[in-house]
């Protein structure tokens, strides 16, 4: 239990500070209205970009291993909890600004996290019958056809289910790390979760990508967290066994509601915010809709925020 709660919080970490270099790399690239050929040459000549990316892909294997030995609610309140790393990474690296909301969600998210360690106990089983895999492809399936279908629409309400979709994609792929088959070649390659874990990491990210030209990024990413976070944990403890250590399921409980709580408060660093220094010309006047005393969102050169991929 101990590596795998070792790898979920360094995972963590990775997650967080990838989103950081992302965002500073991207902002560095011409600006351009879509994909585009020397968008991404410039993309990879940046190191911060190239840095973020290789965070990503360590954040993946060491969220892997824990996948393998810590019930999937732990791990998923403990890597989903990298926005409270990307919100003081962000402090740092590019000047961002915290609220008192912002403080108490980073406090919460620690507390939540503390008592989910207490209370998490081993892994169920790390396999299922070939009905749950063919399930999860199913499901990948489903959602891929959902996201084409909501992508023709806009507005906050088409990017939050958008967003809620980009969290099944991530939980399928955090259920597909768990029961896949990787004996040999033969078994991966005709295991249906294998193609899940890869469906739903792409759509996923189609998704989340998606979600942020439709809406704000918080209602984007919090409907994610939900999905991605509440999701799997209900299956590993109906389908797959996960159970809280003997006599401290509260303690896995309140700290699971806890962690996730303060992550969804935390949302809106799921595109990390500009330094101030780094807007030119005048400033926008604020959207009608944002609420008083909150942060502005973040720039258009930021990227999406990943967890479990």
């Amino acid at each position: 239990m101990l590596l795998g709660l070792t790898t979920a919080l360094v995972a963590t970490v990775c997650f967080g500070f990838a989103c950081v270099f992302q965002a500073r790399g991207a902002r560095s690239a011409p600006r351009a209205d879509g994909v585009r050929v020397g968008l991404l040459a410039a993309l990879a000549r940046s190191w911060q970009f190239l840095l973020g990316t290789g965070l990503d892909i360590v954040g993946f294997a060491l969220s892997v291993v824990a996948l393998r030995s810590l019930p999937l609610f732990a791990v998923q309140a403990v890597t989903n909890a990298s926005l409270a790393i990307t919100a003081v990474a962000a402090v740092w690296l590019l000047g961002a600004r915290l609220g008192r909301t912002d403080i108490a969600a980073i406090l919460a998210v620690v507390v939540g996290l503390t008592l989910v360690a207490v209370g998490s106990g081993r892994e169920g089983r790390e396999y299922a019958g070939t009905a749950f895999h063919v399930a999860l492809l199913a499901t990948a399936v489903l959602m891929l056809l959902l996201t084409v279908v909501l992508a023709r629409r806009g507005g906050n309400a088409v990017a939050a289910g958008l967003g809620l979709l980009a969290g099944v994609g991530f939980g399928i792929t955090s259920l597909a790390v768990r029961v896949i088959d990787a004996a040999d070649p033969v078994s991966l390659l005709t295991d249906p979760a294998a193609y899940a874990l890869a469906l739903g990491g792409l759509g996923g990210y189609l998704a989340y990508a998606l979600a942020l030209q439709r809406g704000t990024v918080t209602a984007a990413t919090a409907a994610g967290t939900v999905a991605e976070t509440f999701g799997p944990a209900l299956v590993g403890a109906l389908a797959l066994g996960d159970r809280a250590r003997p006599g401290f399921a509260w303690s896995a409980v309140a700290g699971f509601a806890i962690a996730v709580g303060g992550t969804f408060l935390l949302a809106r660093f799921g595109e990390v915010e500009a330094a101030p220094q780094e807007h030119e010309g005048p400033q926008a006047d604020p959207p009608a809709d944002r609420t008083e005393g909150e942060e502005p969102s973040a720039s258009a050169g930021s990227v999406p925020h990943s967890a479990d991929r």
